[in-house]
């Protein structure tokens, strides 16, 4: 997390008061003051959104809209997803890539109507993404940010149960489906998806309607607030990148394990091969043309030793074998969980490695992620 010179120098979302009014600990986060827990603390926070519901401010994200007949044509040029080919009222994972094809940053894009797409990107990168964006396909189509919008994530097992309280017709939608809703009278776009490898939803409400919205939501018995501490460790037992930690302009796609984001129609030998900046060079390694010096992996700690970002892995023989990029105690699973780079070779699930915390080795093993099933609703 960067500090800027002083806390005035901060953004601050549409539901800053309402955070503290909630006892939130505040910290700075991607240029905002955000809420990094709240009174019950990070670890009852992550088990009450595996457990019931919890309730997240993601206002620090940028919202766009791209528009126009060529909007999906254009946007397909800058990211291996499959775009045009993406149902209305669908969504789907991407990423920006340099022309090397090395990741800018990863976002999400849902299909409103033939000619709009709905795009989410993170917030410490949106200045940039939207002036990449702006400057590759503007001329092609028009790219309008939404900066008077507001993003709520509601995620957890009864996240449905709650919502549909609230806006009956949300329980018909499925994970990576949306569309505009009214919630408690207040108009809102809604997906369900979020970043907790649960089942829930994403919220975009005006900005001047947020805070109502949030107050409804968390009057629901089993909505509770939750920060920025337990997003993170929500995310990292689901196995999910964070930019800036485990994904960033020196990975690329197949590097970092995300081959499955690039579909069949965007690979080599697809109706739509390549056409993306640094398609050579990330079509190469996802077809092993072009050598992968390393991967991305899930450890375990075989010792009970939480193991940070930035710590150093061994193979057995003393050698340098890669970085972790995440890591904590994992509340659920109750075992020391972490994503790191390792030399390719050393990438198979069951190999042993060393990490080195404070000079003292723990034993580490290379596991599948996620490390907790998903439970996204497919209906």
């Amino acid at each position: 997390m960067s500090t800027p010179a002083s806390a005035a120098d901060l953004l601050k979302t549409p539901l800053h008061d309402l955070h503290v009014a909630l006892g939130a600990r505040m910290v700075p986060f991607a240029g905002y003051s955000m809420p990094v827990q709240y009174p019950a603390g990070l670890m009852a926070e992550h088990r009450h959104t595996r457990q019931a519901a919890g309730l997240f401010d993601v206002s620090h994200m940028g919202q766009l809209t791209l528009t126009g007949p060529d909007a999906c044509a254009a946007f397909e040029s800058l990211v291996p997803a499959d775009v045009i080919g993406l149902p209305v009222g669908k969504q789907r994972y991407g990423l920006l890539l340099t022309d090397d094809g090395t990741i800018v940053d990863d976002l999400m894009f849902f299909r409103r109507a033939s000619d709009e797409l709905f795009v989410i990107v993170n917030g410490a990168c949106k200045t940039g993404d939207l002036a990449y964006i702006e400057a590759r396909i503007g001329s092609r189509c028009a790219v309008t940010p939404l900066p008077d919008r507001a993003l709520l994530a509601l995620q957890g097992p009864q996240a449905a149960m709650a919502l549909a309280r609230l806006a009956p017709d949300v329980a018909g939608l499925v994970f990576m489906s949306g569309g505009d809703f009214e919630i408690g009278g207040i108009p809102a776009f809604v997906t369900r998806s979020g970043y907790t490898g649960e089942d829930g939803f994403e919220i975009s409400v005006a900005a001047g309607q947020a805070e109502a919205l949030a107050r409804l939501l968390l009057a629901q018995p089993e909505v509770a607030p939750i920060g920025l501490g337990a997003r993170n460790s929500l995310r990292l037992e689901a196995g999910l990148c964070l930019y800036g930690n485990d994904i960033d302009t020196t990975t690329t796609p197949i590097e970092a394990a995300l081959n499955w984001s690039i579909q069949k129609v965007r690979r080599s030998g697809g109706e739509r091969a390549g056409g993306f900046p640094g398609a050579d060079r990330v079509l190469g390694q996802l077809d092993g043309s072009v050598p992968v010096a390393r991967r991305r992996v899930g450890l375990i700690a075989l010792d009970r030793v939480p193991v940070r970002e930035h710590t150093a892995l061994q193979a057995l023989d003393g050698q340098p074998a890669g970085e972790v990029t995440s890591g904590l105690l994992g509340p659920t699973v109750d075992q020391p969980i972490a994503l790191a780079y390792v030399r390719s070779e050393l990438a198979q699930a069951g190999t042993e490695l060393v990490a080195l915390v404070r000079g003292k080795p723990v034993r580490m093993q290379v596991a599948p992620t996620p490390f907790l099933p998903a439970r996204y609703y497919r209906g």
